[in-house]
């Protein structure tokens, strides 16, 4: 993918660009669907281990504040080499961990190692990477993202069957994340590359303020946006954490077994993933718009569906009807967070507003798990996916009167030849 322009080509960096984050995502992916049962295996009740299971987003949360301004003055790739040292430091307190609380501990830290990592290669793709080829280029970051975490568990299932125990995973984790540190190592640095051939990113906005250095002076300079697309945004976060957390809980509250639980989720997670260059193509084809409404409005008719037939005869086809929609819309947004983040923030130094950005969107991901149990604790299940699917049409207004105002069409329609 080039730029006219500047003669910069991604091909020329994708390998350091795309394979750490992929190495990452699969070590991440190959541990986290087992913090529950590793939580268990300590003696912690469901309610506790659901609670450390969490702390992978509080983590994440957390490590939006100081992310920003640590890329901004370290570098991307230095950042990213932080991160996967952190990253291990995490995977040797889970593996020894004695109790709950100190596995909880090292979750946390994981999530903060991620926020990082994440943040690192966000900022390098909003500072190099051609306006015009952007929602595509961080798509694919996404998609590389899932793709990690969808390879991450397949590894898993033999590794335990093979080894008895769930030592191995852990020892698959480290593996990986030492390859992500040796690939940022040795390939050259994107960074260098891209200055090399003096790279130099428009703004589609502005409307935006320059971002201070630190969150809280960022999120005050910023606070129109943040208050507005940044709210259509959370919103849209907090829908996309929704449907990982709720289509678990329906199968569960349907008596549906873990075997049909499992299938039922990997399909889905398939057609997830198989989605994820679509969504960079609507964005850069036919703007930003059409990459952020679809999703919230399919997100919300999936979570809607769900609420209205919990009690029919037919509600395990329903249930299946409903996470496949879920699956195709998330699909379709893969990377318009990151894009939306990249186009709103200044191109020169980007990182202290991604980080609040990233900030307030991981604040939606990190709620709407406690929403769902807070309302089927006072309610029921069906009740909290219909307030869920009433917030999605929230999200749908406040992101049509919004985005337009900030975000304007792209340059011109990408061709094939590009």
């Amino acid at each position: 993918m080039a730029d006219d322009d500047s003669g910069f080509s991604l091909r020329t960096v994708a390998a350091a660009v795309y394979l750490p984050t992929l190495l990452f995502g699969i070590g991440e992916g190959a541990l986290i669907p087992l913090i529950p049962a590793a939580a268990s295996s300590l003696g912690a009740t469901i309610a506790i281990a659901g609670a450390i299971a969490a702390m992978l987003k509080i983590g994440e949360l957390v490590g939006d504040i100081p992310s920003g301004i640590l890329v901004s003055r370290i570098g991307e790739r230095t950042a990213m080499i932080a991160a996967v040292a952190l990253a291990l430091v995490s995977a040797v307190a889970i593996m020894l961990a004695p109790t709950p609380f100190v596995l909880g501990i090292g979750v946390f830290v994981l999530g903060l190692a991620t926020a990082v990592f994440a943040l690192a290669r966000h900022a390098f793709m909003t500072t190099y990477v051609p306006i015009r080829f952007r929602a595509r280029s961080l798509s694919l970051l996404g998609g590389v993202f899932r793709g990690g975490h969808f390879i991450g568990p397949l590894l898993s299932a033999p590794i335990i069957h093979l080894t008895g125990g769930m030592a191995g995973v852990y020892w698959t984790m480290v593996v990986f994340c030492l390859s992500a540190a040796i690939v940022l190592l040795v390939l050259p640095d994107p960074e260098k590359v891209a200055r090399a051939h003096r790279v130099s990113v428009r703004t589609t906005t502005s409307e935006v303020a320059v971002p201070p250095t630190g969150i809280i002076a960022t999120i005050g300079a910023n606070r129109r946006v943040l208050g507005t697309v940044g709210v259509g945004a959370a919103i849209l976060s907090a829908l996309r954490s929704a449907r990982t957390v709720i289509i678990p809980l329906w199968a569960v509250s349907l008596g549906v077994d873990e075997a049909s639980t499992a299938l039922i989720i990997g399909i889905a997670g398939a057609v997830d993933f198989a989605l994820f260059y679509v969504s960079g193509h609507i964005m850069d084809t036919y703007g930003r718009l059409w990459g952020a409404l679809p999703p919230i409005i399919g997100l919300g008719a999936g979570l809607a569906l769900l609420a209205f037939t919990h009690d029919v005869p037919s509600a395990v086809v329903w249930m299946c009807v409903a996470a496949g929609l879920l699956a195709v819309a998330n699909g379709i947004s893969s990377g318009i967070l990151m894009t939306l983040g990249a186009d709103l923030a200044g191109p020169r130094n980007p990182a202290p507003f991604l980080g609040a950005w990233r900030f307030v969107t991981d604040a939606g991901a990190a709620t709407s798990p406690l929403v769902i149990a807070g309302v089927t604790g006072l309610a029921s299940i069906a009740v909290a996916a219909g307030s869920l699917s009433g917030l999605a049409v929230v999200g749908a207004v406040v992101m049509a009167t919004s985005l337009p105002r900030y975000i304007s069409r792209p340059p011109r329609r990408p061709s094939l030849e590009d």
